[in-house]
């Protein structure tokens, strides 16, 4: 499951930072801290990997719109 926006990556990126030991999870706050309750290494794995391009700052905001190729004639 790709993350949804920037932030969530992020959130996702700091839990599982945490899941592998390598940050304190006393440092994990509001959505970084449920992500690491409830889910798994590989599942923060695939939030972490999406691909940063197209995603909007926060969830709210909307996706950019994919330009389209010119057609031939």
């Amino acid at each position: 499951m790709p993350a949804k926006s920037k932030a969530q990556q992020e959130a996702a990126g700091a839990a599982l930072s945490a899941k592998r030991g390598e940050t304190s999870k006393s440092q994990l706050q509001g959505a970084s801290r449920e992500m690491y309750k409830s889910m798994s290494e590989k599942q923060l794995e695939e939030f972490t990997h999406t691909k940063r391009k197209r995603l909007p700052e926060h969830a709210s905001e909307k996706r950019a719109p994919r330009k389209s190729k010119p057609t031939k004639s």
